[in-house]
């Protein structure tokens, strides 16, 4: 056997040893209450639900989404991307009141929603960009102005679209208190006790990707403490409580995460001054020394996930519509 075998070998044992020795856990009561405040979402009703309809796009997966207002080309075309552990749903509120100066569509993400293939999971890295941009060309006029806005992980996978292959397809993005990385300066321990990582597995995932091998991708490595109050309600059967290694790294932006954001369009970023999971007040300083683009804004007494419904948020949504 050479040397390169004998290293590989040897990899490869000690990335299965990282594996199987982290397992999923239970959050218990005190975990529960210290995590993100549910108390706007799980309280709230939705009014004015559209039916859920699937649209076809050319990945060949008929994409659930929620249409808000109609197709016009003088309108934005705004694709609201949801954030962990929800769907789209979680913008019904705010997408009625913007579906009056655009057109506005909230998909469930691959591996999301009522009823996914595979919850928590999507066939490879990558997907759901892939599936954005399958939504967009199916739904975007010739010339229509293409907007995507997503809220915490979604609009971390804004920012990874914009640094791929299909970025050229938005025209502006807009940024609910997103996720960045992990070790970004903006990011609270455990995202403020909303996520667990299973750091071993995520390790021992990583060194197999590194020689090619993705046979165990589909192992959760990422959990998600979502209070009982929420996971038992009224839209409970709508949450997704784990991720797979290749869903979660496909929903964030890349290990060179300022590679991604210096390749954002002109964005709005939008966040609570009582951010639970990320600083509010790093995001400037951060973002700004790789890109002149931004236009940052912080909302007083917001938190993580009241953000989204805030009238200042919609307010300055709107002022990206041309």
């Amino acid at each position: 056997m050479t040397f390169t075998a004998v290293s590989l070998v040897i990899t490869a044992l000690i990335a299965l040893g990282l594996i199987v020795s982290d397992r999923p856990k239970r959050f218990t009561q005190s975990e529960e209450s210290n995590g993100l405040s549910f108390e706007s979402t799980v309280a709230r009703g939705f009014d004015n639900v559209p039916e859920q309809v699937g649209i076809a796009t050319e990945t060949g997966w008929d994409m659930p989404v929620r249409r808000y207002g109609t197709q016009d080309a003088t309108k934005p075309l705004l694709i609201m991307v949801h954030g962990s552990g929800w769907g789209g749903l979680q913008f019904n509120n705010i997408a009625n009141s913007l579906s009056s100066d655009a057109y506005v569509i909230a998909p469930d993400l691959r591996g999301h929603g009522e009823s996914p293939e595979r919850r928590g999971d999507v066939d490879y890295i990558g997907q759901m960009e892939d599936d954005l941009a399958a939504l967009i060309k199916a739904e975007a006029l010739p010339d229509q102005q293409v907007i995507l806005a997503g809220h915490s992980s979604g609009g971390g996978l804004v920012v990874r679209f914009a640094g791929g292959e299909h970025g050229a397809l938005m025209d502006h993005a807009v940024l609910l208190a997103p996720f960045l990385k992990h070790n970004a300066p903006t990011t609270r321990t455990n995202s403020g006790g909303w996520a667990h990582a299973m750091t071993r597995r995520i390790i021992g995932l990583s060194m197999l990707n590194t020689f090619g091998i993705t046979a165990l991708n589909h192992l959760e490595i990422i959990q998600f403490n979502m209070p009982k109050a929420a996971r038992e309600g009224k839209y409970g059967h709508l949450a997704t409580l784990a991720y797979s290694y290749r869903l979660n790294t496909g929903f964030a932006p890349r290990m060179d995460y300022l590679t991604d954001i210096a390749a954002l369009p002109k964005f709005t970023l939008i966040a609570g001054s009582e951010d639970e999971a990320f600083f509010a007040d790093k995001y400037e300083e951060l973002m700004s020394a790789v890109t002149d683009k931004g236009s940052y804004h912080i909302i007083d007494g917001e938190s993580h996930l009241s953000v989204v419904d805030a009238a200042a948020t919609e307010g300055l949504i709107k002022e990206t519509f041309k």
